[in-house]
């Protein structure tokens, strides 16, 4: 018998289903379409790990199934291969971060293809590629003709040793998160998508896709809109009047106000910094408002946020008034304030806000109540505890007394709009996306800077821009990339009128390449356009994409963005690009720790395969270790688990193959072959099977598919081993040999999506010329699976000869027929007529000879 043998048959299979291009797709509308992706990979330096591999294997599986039921299915892959990690790389050892690319591809493809991953290779797209980027261009050129890319000066976190731009999230106590070293805040000029243009529609289309309900949540909280009233306050003290307008979404607290604060970025800071306003009366504190400041810019905007983190703040000497009472309120800066959020400013309610309330107490500013909460407490606030956020009746507000909350901000919306004293609005987390990056390894932002006619377009016929080599990739530090470097990019003339000019010399963020690559998966070799709109129309949106939650915000709500402005043009049909969203668990080291180079507890495919595993038990492993949405930590005997169960799915095949091989003759001549009791309990074993695998697979439940098929394997050698030789010395195979190669076929499919390569093998084996992968998914038989089963005991001429299982609701004539096909009954019926036959039903058949 032949051993099971993962590196013979794995390499064999991926070189034949590479040569027929079995998983290339066409364009066939006689099938119902599904497209498949999985995110965009870096193809880093380092070897991917069995962490990445789930990933790819759910993808796998989905589209594999979804093959075997007749879909026209659509699973491509390619490689986001901009980013740092590269460029840094190419500072350190002096390869290019093209050379280093090139090779990374390599051995990650390779590394796939190892894992036998069902992608439509010819469509393989790089995202480094001039004849990508060239596209990735093109829609900048669009956007900036729409007025939603543009270029302003803004202060960003600078890391002068990296020397680049970072963005909040990538400075962690004041100091770069790659280096560690101490960052600053520069004035840069920088170019920005106009995303906040598309708030209310990225907010809002969420109730059109299929996530979970907590990526939406991320979502909306990212762009974190909320309904208020823009109020306008007074100076009242300052030598030239100055207005601050504050956004709330709570104006009917402003009668309990006493103090207005300032993020350190507004502009009226600057100007007391500046001295440009000074107090009337009174000291004036633009030294203590500047020092206060410096001291700010060192922080992140997440610090600064921080839940119980001590209050600081500075007065700058100035007072507004209050529109609703006329009192006037102290004007203070503080970094809990952010530019970014609302207006840069705040009123502070420190009776009915939590952070206002710190603040006043830590500072010694007054605090009224307003709100008579649910406890009927009316005494003065001076605890936590005491401060009413949420609910209650309102009191000391004039026209709002004993009005509850939710009625009291619509009243007072409407009487400050009256009186001119605000206007309704809405106030949005969410900034434009910042897409400019001072460094080498990026797609070119394909603008010229003339100095008569300001940013000008690249002519779409001067497409791509492409990327120089260079002899250095370190930046300048002056907050240019190493293009600026390179006087024959650089120096231009202008397309517009002639003069010298100079070519942008930012490159763009690599989210800007991955905001679009699966519409270019459609048609990948376009070179007129980035797409024919007939094929991304069949193809898009995307049915399932498969990734991690870790780009839940950023990549997901850029594509979403991209996706909405094309719709707008009219280049697509549709404005969300993903349907449904399935964000994996992560795979845990032995360690309960995430898998890392640092940690040294990475996990490679490669060497399980190179230890014998071979990569049907790795994929076996990724889905069978847990749900496929929850993270689990990797365990190497549960891979000895696996392995072994492939040995036995092989070896009851090869039993099969080998028992019958040379008997089919004698099978055929002696009669055998067909034994209706042992028949029914082979077929209904599988068919139950069949119908778990189906149903667990239509929701993704991979890990208890896979144990079904364990269950049903167990089964099948118990089945096995209940009937020995009992006739002319025919095996256990031989007396149902025709429904052994049916349900064995059966068991081979089913077990396609998860190990393609011993279902590849094995399906051979059973005489298929044709791959496993484009057969038809097997459907169970409705009375084979049903749960009502029953013996049925057969008398002939009164005495008990045999029983038969059979479904509770079968008939009377199909009872007779079972019973006379028994192989006892049947000896027993040999040579003799049947004068009568009788059902009782759910008890017996009887037969009168």
């Amino acid at each position: 018998m032949r051993r099971y043998n993962p590196k013979e048959i794995e390499p064999k299979w991926q070189k034949i289903w590479e040569k027929s291009k079995i998983y290339q797709a066409t364009e066939d509308k006689s099938k119902l379409k599904r497209y498949v992706l999985e995110y965009f990979p870096y193809p880093s330096g380092a070897a991917m790990h069995v962490g990445h591999v789930r990933n790819y294997t759910i993808g796998d599986a989905v589209a594999r199934y979804s093959r075997m039921n007749g879909m026209n299915v659509l699973h491509p892959m390619g490689w986001d291969a901009f980013g740092l990690p590269a460029e840094n790389y190419a500072i350190k050892t002096g390869i290019s971060p093209q050379q280093a690319v090139t090779k990374n591809v390599e051995n990650f493809k390779a590394q796939l293809m190892q894992m036998g991953f069902s992608y439509d290779w010819p469509r393989e797209i790089n995202s480094t590629d001039p004849a990508y980027y060239k596209w990735t261009q093109w829609f900048f050129l669009m956007l900036f003709e729409r007025g939603l890319a543009y270029q302003q000066e803004s202060l960003q976190w600078w890391c002068p040793f990296d020397k680049t731009v970072l963005a909040n999230e990538q400075v962690e106590n004041g100091r770069c998160w790659r280096c560690g070293n101490l960052v600053e805040k520069k004035a840069l000029k920088q170019w920005f998508f106009k995303i906040t243009d598309y708030a209310d529609r990225l907010a809002d289309d969420l109730d059109n896709v299929n996530w979970s309900e907590a990526i939406k949540a991320m979502q909306r909280n990212w762009v974190g809109r909320k309904e208020g009233i823009n109020v306008t306050y007074k100076t009242t003290n300052a030598k030239t009047q100055q207005e601050i307008t504050i956004f709330t979404g709570r104006p009917d607290t402003n009668f309990g106000a006493t103090f207005v604060v300032l993020a350190p970025e507004h502009q009226l800071v600057q100007k007391v910094i500046s001295q440009e306003i000074i107090p009337n009366s009174g000291p004036s504190h633009w030294q203590a408002v500047e020092q206060y400041v410096q001291k700010t810019l060192i922080k992140s905007e997440i610090e600064r946020q921080e839940e119980g983190r001590l209050k600081t703040g500075v007065f700058t000497g100035l007072y507004v008034k209050n529109p609703l009472n006329d009192k006037d309120l102290p004007v203070w800066v503080s970094d809990f304030v952010l530019a970014g959020f609302g207006t840069g400013a705040v009123v502070g309610v420190p009776g009915h806000d939590m952070r206002d309330f710190e603040f006043a107490k830590q500072f010694d500013i007054p605090i009224e109540r307003v709100v008579v909460g649910p406890d009927g407490d009316i005494s003065p606030i001076t605890e936590p505890e005491q401060v009413q956020e949420t609910a209650g009746r309102m009191i000391n507000s004039g026209p709002l007394d004993g009005l509850e909350i939710t009625d009291a901000i619509e009243k007072m919306r409407d009487l400050m709009e009256k009186k001119n004293m605000g206007k309704r609005t809405k106030s949005y987390h969410l900034r434009d996306w910042l897409i400019s990056r001072q460094r080498y390894w990026g797609a070119p932002i394909p603008i010229i800077h003339c100095p008569k006619d300001g940013a000008v377009p690249v002519p779409e016929d001067q497409l791509p821009v492409v990327l120089p080599e260079v002899k250095s990739y370190e930046p300048s530090g002056d907050g240019h990339s190493p293009l600026a470097n390179v006087p024959e990019f650089v120096n231009v003339k202008c397309p517009k009128c002639g003069a010298d000019a100079q070519r942008e010399t930012d490159t763009m963020d690599g989210f800007a390449c991955s905001s679009w690559y699966f519409l270019r998966f459609a048609d990948p070799h376009n070179a007129n356009m980035p797409f024919d709109k007939a094929k991304v129309d069949f193809w898009l949106p995307v049915d399932d994409y498969i990734g991690g939650a870790e780009h839940a915000v950023m990549h997901l709500l850029y594509a979403r963005f991209w996706t909405k402005v094309m719709f707008d043009e009219k280049l697509i049909d549709f404005d969300e690009p993903f349907i449904t969203l399935r964000n994996q668990g992560m795979i845990l080291a032995p360690d309960g720790k995430k898998m890392s180079k640092s940690w040294n507890n990475t996990i490679e495919p490669d060497q399980l395969i190179k230890q014998g595993y071979g990569a049907d038990s790795i994929r076996l492993m990724e889905l069978f270790i847990g749900p496929w949405n929850q993270a689990a930590a990797w365990n190497v005997e549960g891979l000895g688990g696996t392995f072994r169960f492939l040995q036995r799915v092989w070896t009851i095949v090869q039993e099969y193959l080998d028992e019958t091989k040379d008997q089919r003759s004698k099978i055929k001549d002696q009669g055998m072959g067909h034994n209706a009791e042992l028949e029914v309990q082979i077929a209904r074993t599988v068919h139950k099977t069949i119908k778990k695998v189906s149903q667990d697979l239509e929701e993704l439940s991979f890990n208890t598919a896979i144990a079904a098929l364990m269950e049903c394997v167990n089964e099948l050698y118990k089945i096995k081993g209940k009937h020995p030789s009992t006739k002319l010395g025919a095996s256990n195979f031989e007396l149902a040999y025709k429904t052994w190669k049916t349900e064995l076929e059966n068991l081979v499919q089913l077990l396609a999506p998860f190990a393609p390569h011993i279902a590849e093998e094995l399906w051979a084996e059973l005489g298929h010329k044709a791959s496993v992968h484009i057969s038809p998914w097997p459907q169970w038989d409705a009375q084979l699976v049903s749960e009502e089963f029953i013996t049925l005991a057969v008398q002939v001429n009164g005495k008990v000869r045999g029983e038969i299982v059979v479904t509770a609701d079968i008939s009377e004539e199909e009872a007779i027929e079972t019973a006379k096909n028994n192989e006892k009954v049947a000896k027993n019926l040999a040579g003799k007529k049947i004068k009568k036959a009788i059902y009782v039903q759910g008890r017996l058949v009887s037969l009168v000879v």
